[in-house]
């Protein structure tokens, strides 16, 4: 570990990407799927370096708060402040996302109700089975790197028969959004930033089409400042070999093939579906419900729930541009001003993860220190 955060290191990878970039002759524009990578490169000052190397680093969409639709939010308001006898437990960013309905946070619960902040959804499993006479439902939302996590809560509720629980969930797939991203054409990127946990889980195979299909190359990497400029340092020896392709330079953490006992409870539980992303629109086949098998333990399903399209981002809010790479977090008329982590106007100022949180929380440290 102290080799991935040594400076000498980092400048010496610096170098070298600078010296490939050159030879390049053009800027190279990179976007980093995740938001712990965008945390990454802010707070060890790596944005304006790589910039002076060539390389323009563009926030994605891997933030599961921030790209899951207010019309979600919406729905556990309703549950939370309309069913008496109910418990919502949700991960603690969910409840600070406001809606025009306002926030969880700020959501006053029905009679003998209550909003539960959890950390996992075993956690709420938990709750249901010490809360026999509540309803509890679980608001869970994350990408593949929870996902299995919370198929296998569900299975177990299943196994104990525990009748209260269910989960409203907001499961959300990387590739499937990466494609939409792509086919939109909004914005050029000359490669991706894959992120490591997300491709513990999946591996490397359902990133291929990028190479392929659209001839973007792409790297997974790890979370520590040297990890990051390996991984953009191999996307730069693809475009140079013009061998567009998915590299490994997470090694220590990633399988290529991912985590097979993961997947295999994900595809035993779970069905893809369309899904609205916020900012991104309805993209096929990009979210995951439970199969039927278990659909008595959806919320969805359990309280006829019609989770509506239409609500949309507050008045001003531009989080929809930002998850799309159109601009960056300072670029909106709102940030650091009517927006900011005491007062947010949307999910990429409240998530830790969201890129205007990190450029909010970050933005007086340009350089490495």
């Amino acid at each position: 570990m102290k080799e991935l955060r040594d400076g000498s290191i980092t400048r010496a990878l610096l170098g070298q990407i600078k010296g490939k970039t050159s030879r390049l002759g053009r800027p190279v524009r990179i976007m980093e799927v995740c938001g712990t990578h965008t945390m990454t490169i802010h707070r060890y000052g790596l944005k304006v370096p790589l910039e002076e190397a060539g390389v323009d680093m563009v926030s994605g969409p891997g933030c599961p708060v921030c790209i899951t639709p207010n019309e979600v939010h919406e729905a556990c308001l309703d549950l939370v402040t309309q069913k008496e006898n109910f418990i919502l437990a949700s991960f603690g960013d969910m409840t600070r996302v406001p809606t025009r309905k306002g926030s969880l946070q700020t959501a006053v619960p029905a009679r003998s109700s209550l909003l539960k902040i959890v950390y996992s959804p075993e956690e709420a499993l938990a709750l249901a089975r010490a809360h026999a006479d509540k309803e509890v439902v679980f608001f869970g939302a994350g990408f593949e790197t929870t996902i299995p996590a919370i198929a296998v809560t569900v299975k177990r509720a299943a196994a104990e028969r525990v009748g209260n629980f269910s989960t409203l969930t907001a499961l959300w797939l990387i590739p499937p959004a990466l494609r939409a991203i792509l086919l939109a054409g909004e914005t050029s990127i000359s490669g991706f930033l894959y992120p490591g946990h997300v491709s513990a889980i999946i591996g490397l195979e359902p990133y291929r089409f990028i190479a392929e299909e659209f001839g973007v190359p792409g790297a997974v990497a790890g979370f520590e400042p040297n990890d990051i400029l390996l991984g953009i340092s191999s996307v730069l020896d693809q475009i140079m070999e013009e061998r567009p392709d998915v590299r490994l330079e997470y090694g220590r953490v990633v399988n290529p093939s991912g985590n097979p006992v993961a997947r295999a409870v994900m595809e035993e539980m779970l069905e893809p579906r369309d899904a609205l992303w916020r900012g991104l629109g309805r993209i096929p086949r990009s979210g995951l419900v439970l199969k039927d098998s278990y659909r008595a333990y959806d919320a969805r399903t359990r309280y006829g729930l019609h989770v509506s399209e239409g609500s949309g981002d507050l008045p001003g809010c531009r989080c929809g541009e930002v998850l799309r790479g159109l601009i960056s977090p300072p670029q909106c008329p709102l940030f650091g001003k009517a927006c900011g982590p005491d007062s947010p106007f949307g999910p990429c100022m409240v998530s830790f993860e969201g890129a205007c949180f990190i450029h909010h929380k970050y933005k007086i440290k340009q350089r490495m220190g």
